[in-house]
């Protein structure tokens, strides 16, 4: 197989639009943890903190990706859509709406990063396994609302 030239200013600019969406998710997961209210508030605090603190983790393995090759990481976030509507059902829809948008960014940096370095295929590769989790663990936490 041949490798392609690898286009670092892409894959960097790919990289800081994830760093920018993963800091928009920890202001959002911290956010939606401190709203939650019910019988079931404890759980699902502990889980929406969980993703914030790894959202936070995405980001800054995507800013040492980008100061790996010569970049400059982002200090912007990317917007955050406030419904104001705290509901847990909400919460969760609005999560897994995130979720899914973080797959299509790793996606995205899979499809540009294809046959011209394997190290961020693979970056990408388990990136986007770990968001489909996510939104998976949320997709089931959702069967439990009726509409």
């Amino acid at each position: 197989m041949e490798m392609r030239e690898l286009n670092r200013l892409a894959v960097n600019d790919i990289l800081n639009e994830i760093i920018e969406y993963e800091m928009a998710g920890v202001v959002r997961y911290a956010h939606s943890s401190l709203m939650i209210t019910g019988p079931y508030r404890q759980p699902i605090v502990t889980f929406l903190q969980e993703q914030a603190n790894e959202s936070l983790q995405h980001a800054l393995q995507a800013g040492e990706l980008i100061t790996g090759f010569g970049g400059h990481p982002s200090q912007n976030i990317a917007f955050i859509e406030e419904s104001h509507d705290h509901s847990v059902l909400t919460i969760l829809k609005e999560s897994l709406a995130h979720e899914e948008h973080a797959v299509n960014l790793y996606k995205k940096l899979l499809t540009e990063v294809a046959d011209a370095s394997i190290m961020l295929e693979e970056y990408a590769r388990g990136q986007i396994g770990m968001e489909e989790q996510h939104a998976l663990e949320i997709e089931k936490m959702l069967r439990d609302f009726s509409e």
